[in-house]
């Protein structure tokens, strides 16, 4: 399998957009859900999972805690929509700076997502975080061909 085949075509890479699109996108609901005490159990249950073990220590009684639960899901959807918009016409008319653009927001998401995990106490976190921005990521870090290489 040649390098350029593990990159990526222009047109692989905007499928991925998609896909990390859906990754960060999909989250939202989930801390939505957070906001209102009948529906916390899935927020409840992801931060269990992100901040192993799993030992029910994640409280969403908290009104402020549920506020910023809305506040996450808002953002986490807003930002999965941006990416799903990149990746049509903005991204046919500057597909390099598109995947600049989208694999540097990963980025910050992960260090300061990562440095706010170990700060809190739930470095656990840090581990998930990888594999989200490697999943979300994908053939995005590195430029494209345009399929027409060997």
């Amino acid at each position: 399998m040649s390098a350029s085949a593990l990159v990526g075509t222009i047109e692989t890479q905007r499928i991925w957009l998609k896909v990390a699109a859906v990754i960060v996108g999909s989250f939202g609901p989930v801390f939505f859900l957070g906001s209102m005490e009948a529906t916390a159990g899935l927020a409840r249950l992801t931060l269990d999972l992100l901040g192993w073990p799993l030992d029910g220590m994640q409280r969403f009684e908290d009104p402020t805690v549920r506020f910023l639960s809305a506040l996450t899901g808002g953002f986490l959807l807003g930002w999965g929509a941006l990416i799903w918009g990149l990746s049509g016409s903005v991204y046919t008319a500057a597909p390099e700076g598109v995947r600049r653009a989208v694999l540097g927001s990963l980025v910050a998401w992960f260090l300061l997502d990562s440095a706010g995990s170990i700060a809190t106490g739930q470095p656990s976190n840090v581990l998930f975080n990888v594999l989200v921005l490697l999943a979300a990521a994908g053939p995005l870090w590195t430029p494209a061909h345009d399929g027409e290489q060997a």
